[in-house]
């Protein structure tokens, strides 16, 4: 076992320092500007100066409650929305052709019209980053609580089982492992339309700055601005997955995840 861990440790590890040594080589080798692609030492240290800064932290502050919030309201509505489709056959029929409509009209086309709608502020930034993480929330929930096995919830009804113990010992456990699956592509999903709302219209947030790193032709700085997105959004996934594994030991890919580890 702890063999298997130093080589799980190891492997990642080793990717990434030699995608560093291949990029600082062709970066030297092939004299690119560092206008157009820095080396891995410059991001470092523009990384360093960039969290120096205490104004950055407030941009990241306004990015992550962006795309927590997001992520918070497309849970809520997707779960709610998938659950009640689940239970009730016409509600599917009724909305879900036009759930799938508005999923298929790429949200970055949208993304100006909730500006438009919703101002400058917090507000339409939520909004984009609602719309891209409700979808993989609503369809995992639709098909995790509709997967409930109908002997099962005979067994139930022969028990004379409340709505509540049905839902608390029968609905949720079982749907819960796929529920969290769709909510951790969510979550990167809510950071992604945090983001690219400040692209188009934000005037604070990461999102911003990196534009505005882009427009000074601070290279190394975008790239930093970028490598702590990358971080954020890697511990906002990580938290997810935790909770998952936390909610859920005895699903399969869980228990599956820490036997190997």
């Amino acid at each position: 076992m702890r063999t298997d861990r130093l080589i799980r440790v190891a492997l990642p590890t080793g990717t990434v320092i030699a995608f560093l040594l291949i990029w600082t080589l062709y970066v030297r080798t092939a004299d690119v500007s560092a206008f157009i692609l820095p080396t891995p030492w410059q991001i470092i240290m523009a990384f360093v100066d960039l969290v120096s800064d205490a104004s950055v932290w407030r941009h990241a502050l306004v990015t992550v409650i962006e795309a927590v919030s997001g992520f918070l309201i497309a849970v809520f509505l997707g779960v709610t929305l998938g659950m009640a489709m689940a239970r009730v056959q016409m509600l599917e029929w009724a909305f879900k052709p036009f759930i799938v409509c508005l999923q298929l009209i790429p949200k970055i086309a949208l993304a100006p019209l909730f500006i438009l709608w919703f101002g400058f502020g917090l507000e339409s930034k939520i909004v984009i980053a609602a719309a891209l993480a409700f979808f993989p929330v609503f369809s995992n929930a639709l098909v995790a609580f509709r997967s409930v096995e109908p002997g099962d919830r005979d067994v139930f009804t022969m028990l004379q089982a409340t709505p509540i113990q049905r839902f608390t010992m029968l609905d949720l456990p079982t749907a819960l492992p796929v529920v969290l699956a769709g909510v951790e592509v969510a979550v990167v999903m809510s950071m992604i339309g945090a983001i690219v709302g400040e692209f188009i219209g934000g005037n604070e947030g990461l999102g911003y700055l990196a534009v505005a790193m882009l427009q000074e032709l601070q290279v190394p700085g975008l790239f930093a601005v970028i490598v702590l997105l990358t971080l954020i959004g890697l511990t906002l996934y990580t938290l997810i997955s935790q909770l998952r594994a936390w909610l859920t030991p005895w699903h399969s890919s869980v228990a599956g995840r820490e036997t190997t580890a």
